[in-house]
């Protein structure tokens, strides 16, 4: 069986200039990156603007688990069924992290016959967007220290510092360091860290912004700390927004690529769902919108993250709404949620199916909170039989909606045929709204979502959390979203309880003010904003052959 990486490289992959006009972009406004890869001129993207809004088709899954799922693969194969229905469709997805290609995940551009490409570019240093973002971020930690050490006209208080540096690696030393050593010429030692750059706030702001003047506007509105009176210093305070701007000015335009079927698709930025907001840039969906009569667009991790923020963050802040939610599953991955262990996943057990899918049927009704219709993909495996693919059908019948069974991975875009069919029945039925109105509260506002989304008995709040929440309303953001950053694994904060569970406790240790953003970070339980590398990272097998082609990379 040949592996993703041997399948993208046998593809015959267009010029991107002829899937730029396949989709509706002129040569003139593609700035190009060798030959299968632009970026699209900011100006046409502002040209855009006033166009007719296509519908926007949400790829969302259960809770992870270590049999895989599926999302980036089946939104690829479902856009790609939709291009062949007949229907212009756009794939717009996130960037792959670093951290992830040389950690536990391995790449993030779909697999099999549903990938987009060039796999190995896009999965390593692309146009060098993350490159810009992290150096932005840097940037402002730099300035930091250097408006602290020439006199701090600011007035920022060394010991309430908050803002952190970054770099797109789990690297788990750098979580807590100390900064200045060495003597008064470096600084005044202090205590900080480091965050994986798909979790910076500029990760996040470059997401979130419309524009470049709001991009700009929105850098300058981030929190870097505090005075000792507890008023807030920006990076606008420390006149660093203009800097990292510049730095950031040919990033944010959209990525163009395409699918290995020749569709085109739209990669740009990476928040990840667990610690950030987790969908793919603002500018590139709204300029897909625009272009096509259907975008398909994934958020990160199962939908009690990625697709929960996308409803009440991305689409509240960028004034775009869902027509239509998929979730994805697999039969592995019920089983795993069931209670089987991952080597015995190869054996049927459709009781074991039948436990496991209480964790699909809460995302399902969850993702109906918000009006829009749910369908699911049955992302199939060759382990999966006829009688555990059954249950998974009854059960969603049982909840109103149907189980599409998909075979994208081995077949491409006819593998997704029905899938496609069933989304376009279903646009244009619901009616979107978030989970929460804007002047709720920020405590509960987090208590919505850990009753409604995750089903929990109760929030607990650390009391310096507590403090802070207060402190951020009397400051004037209790207005904004919540971005629960919590582990993917569960619908709890605890990774452990797979599953449907109901009336844990969600337990806040901290909370973040993400004031360029525009949403407060919620931390819960144990998750880590700098991930590390497990035992045997995927580093350990990616390599150069005789010929300099990379071997490994999956």
């Amino acid at each position: 069986m040949a592996s993703d990486l041997e399948i993208a490289r046998a593809a015959e992959l267009r010029p991107i200039a002829a899937v730029a006009a396949r989709a509706g972009i002129p040569d003139a406004a593609l700035e190009p990156y060798g030959k299968f890869k632009a970026k699209v001129s900011l100006d046409f993207v502002r040209a855009q603007a006033g166009a007719k809004q296509g519908a926007l088709v949400l790829v969302t899954g259960i809770n992870p688990t270590p049999a895989g799922e599926g999302k980036t693969t089946t939104t690829i194969g479902l856009g790609d069924a939709l291009n062949a229905a007949g229907t212009r469709t756009m794939v717009c997805l996130r960037e792959p992290s670093l951290g992830p290609c040389f950690g536990v995940k391995g790449g993030a551009t779909g697999g099999g016959h549903a990938q987009v490409a060039p796999m190995e570019e896009i999965n390593l240093h692309f146009t060098g967007d993350f490159h810009a973002i992290t150096s932005a971020n840097n940037l402002l930690s730099a300035m930091v220290d250097n408006h602290l050490y020439w006199g701090n006209e600011a007035g920022l208080d060394p010991r309430r510092v908050t803002w952190r540096r970054a770099l797109d690696m789990n690297d788990r030393a750098l979580r807590q360091i100390v900064a200045s050593l060495g003597g008064v010429g470096n600084g005044s030692p202090r205590e900080e860290g480091f965050d994986i750059t798909v979790a910076s706030e500029v990760m996040a702001v470059f997401c979130l912004a419309r524009d470049l003047a709001d991009l700009q506007a929105r850098l300058g509105r981030m929190v870097v700390g505090a005075r000792r009176d507890g008023t807030l210093v920006t990076a606008r305070d420390i006149k660093a927004d203009g800097a990292m701007a510049v730095l950031l000015r040919d990033a944010l335009a959209p990525n163009l690529v395409q699918t290995l079927e020749g569709n085109p698709a739209l990669v740009h930025g990476g928040p990840f769902a667990n610690i950030a907001h987790g969908c793919n840039s603002l500018i590139a969906t709204r300029l897909g919108l625009s272009l096509a009569d259907v975008v398909v667009t994934e958020a990160g991790f199962g939908a009690d993250l990625g697709g929960e923020k996308f409803c009440d963050i991305k689409a509240r802040i960028g004034g775009i709404a869902p027509s239509v939610c998929v979730v994805v599953v697999t039969v592995r991955a019920l089983k795993m949620h069931g209670g089987v262990a991952k080597s015995a996943l190869g054996v049927e057990d459709v009781a074991a199916v039948g436990r496991g899918v209480v964790n699909l049927a809460r995302h399902v009704e969850n993702m109906g909170k918000f009006g829009v219709p749910v369908v699911v993909a049955l992302n199939r495996f060759t382990s999966d039989t006829d009688a555990e693919i059954a249950a998974v059908q009854r059960a969603m019948e049982t909840l109103g909606t149907e189980a599409v069974l998909c075979t994208h991975w081995s077949d491409g875009g006819a593998g997704a045929a029905d899938l496609a069919q069933a989304v376009l029945a279903r646009i244009g039925r619901g009616r979107f709204a978030p989970l929460y109105p804007d002047d709720l509260g920020l405590a509960e506002k987090i208590g919505v979502i850990a009753r409604e989304i995750y089903r929990a008995g109760s929030v607990s709040f650390t009391h310096a959390a507590e403090v802070k929440l207060a402190r951020f309303a009397q400051q004037g953001f209790a207005h904004l979203p919540v971005c629960i950053a919590k582990t993917q694994s569960s619908f709890s904060s605890d990774p452990t309880l797979l599953g449907a569970p109901e009336g844990h406790v969600l337990t806040v240790r901290d909370v973040r003010l993400a004031a360029g953003a525009g949403f407060v970070v919620a931390i819960c339980g144990d998750i880590m904003t700098m991930p590390g590398l497990p035992r045997h990272p995927a580093a350990e097998t990616i390599a150069l052959d005789s010929d300099g082609l990379i071997q490994g990379l999956f």
